[in-house]
């Protein structure tokens, strides 16, 4: 062996199986990660779009809870004068508008820019005018003046009445309509991250052959999903402490019950449930657009039906029943539970349950129609 030459060092120890498996696992996470943050679009409709909703719905019902209806009073209705010096009443709802005579004030009942008109015959007889437009508040402006005339009668004849009526709301009056909000535009925006992430990676990772050479490497499948599920869920936990911090702000004024943490755990049960939906999408679709044409058709009626915008407590039975059956209800109405209303974990865990059973299902089904590439 001549001075120049060295003896070859040694080929290094392969890495263990494990250890292997976890910088893996490690590396896909942070290559998932990273093209989420940079890709701008997915930035804006995961979490800039449905916190822009938060943001109007907070300012559009902030100071709402109750209905208020617009009645115009024409002449002096000795009924109403007297109802509106006691305090408190039924005329907390009512905003008197007076003034007016009768043909201005038919005039806006029939435009809409009054809810009804209350004038007095010499007789006593009280005279309402109201529009069947809005059913909701012709319905109140009937009752306030039902029960002003009823509550006069019975002052007139000096009867002490033989039933009483203690109606109460069952909120108290910290209860603000963000509490309500909250946790339906929440779940919109987990179900929009999980689904499109899910649904996306599967077509691109596809079309660019991706999936191809992960599937010749030293990469089982189960690390490839389980990157992409500890993406999807610290981007939904992500979402989670953003909607909490903007909705707690003193303006909006939600305020957390004890157990708002078991949201968390509804969370994560809930991404991995809409990326089930997005793991079926995109083993279905060819094309972005086309996983984007199915995502939009699930994501924006089960968002709907599943009461993320609209309250569903007075929807018809049958509304009631097909909500049941899609996964956003089992976030929105035990998310409100816990975060606004008190509720704990008898509220929380069946539902968990139910998120991860059409997990199950959902996957089984994408298994069935998934490719490994295009051919």
């Amino acid at each position: 062996m001549t001075a120049t030459e060295r003896p070859a060092a040694p080929a290094p120890a392969p890495a263990p199986e494990g250890e292997e498996k976890a910088n893996a696992f490690v590396g896909l996470s942070r290559v998932m990660l990273l093209g989420f943050v940079r890709d701008k679009g997915t930035l804006f409709f995961t979490l800039a779009l449905p916190l822009m909703f938060l943001l109007l719905f907070g300012v559009l019902y902030k100071g709402g809870g109750s209905t208020h209806v617009k009645v115009a009073e024409v002449g002096q209705v000795k009924v109403l004068d007297d109802a509106r010096a006691q305090a408190g009443g039924a005329l907390d709802a009512l905003e008197i508008t007076t003034g007016l005579s009768e043909e201005d004030a038919l005039t806006k009942v029939k435009k809409g820019d009054l809810d009804g008109l209350v004038l007095q015959k010499p007789d006593g007889t009280l005279v309402l005018r109201f529009s069947q437009a809005d059913q909701v508040k012709s319905g109140t402006v009937q009752g306030i003046v039902n029960s002003v005339v009823q509550n006069a009668n019975q002052a007139a004849a000096n009867v002490t009445p033989k039933y009483a009526l203690d109606a109460a709301k069952v909120e108290d009056d910290s209860t603000k309509p963000i509490q309500y909000l909250t946790p339906g535009l929440l779940a919109y925006a987990v179900a929009m991250g999980a689904v499109y992430g899910a649904s996306f990676t599967l077509v691109t990772w596809r079309k660019s052959r991706v999936l191809r050479r992960l599937r010749l490497a030293p990469i089982s499948a189960g690390t490839i999903v389980g990157a992409r599920v500890l993406v999807s869920v610290l981007v939904a936990l992500a979402q989670t402490a953003l909607f909490l911090m903007v909705a707690q702000l003193d303006y909006f004024g939600l305020k957390l019950t004890g157990n708002w943490w078991l949201v968390v755990p509804l969370v994560v049960c809930a991404t991995v449930a809409f990326m089930s939906i997005g793991l079926v999408t995109g083993s279905l679709a060819k094309t972005e657009e086309s996983a984007n044409g199915m995502n939009q058709l699930i994501i924006l009626p089960m968002s709907f039906l599943g009461g993320a915008f609209i309250p569903l407590d007075f929807a018809p039975n049958w509304l009631q029943d097909v909500s049941r059956a899609l996964p956003l209800r089992y976030l929105i109405v035990p998310a409100k539970s816990v975060l606004s209303q008190g509720g704990g974990l008898a509220e929380a865990l069946p539902a968990m349950g139910i998120l991860l059973g059409f997990t199950a299902v959902l996957c089984a089904v994408a298994w069935r129609f998934f490719n490994w590439d295009d051919a």
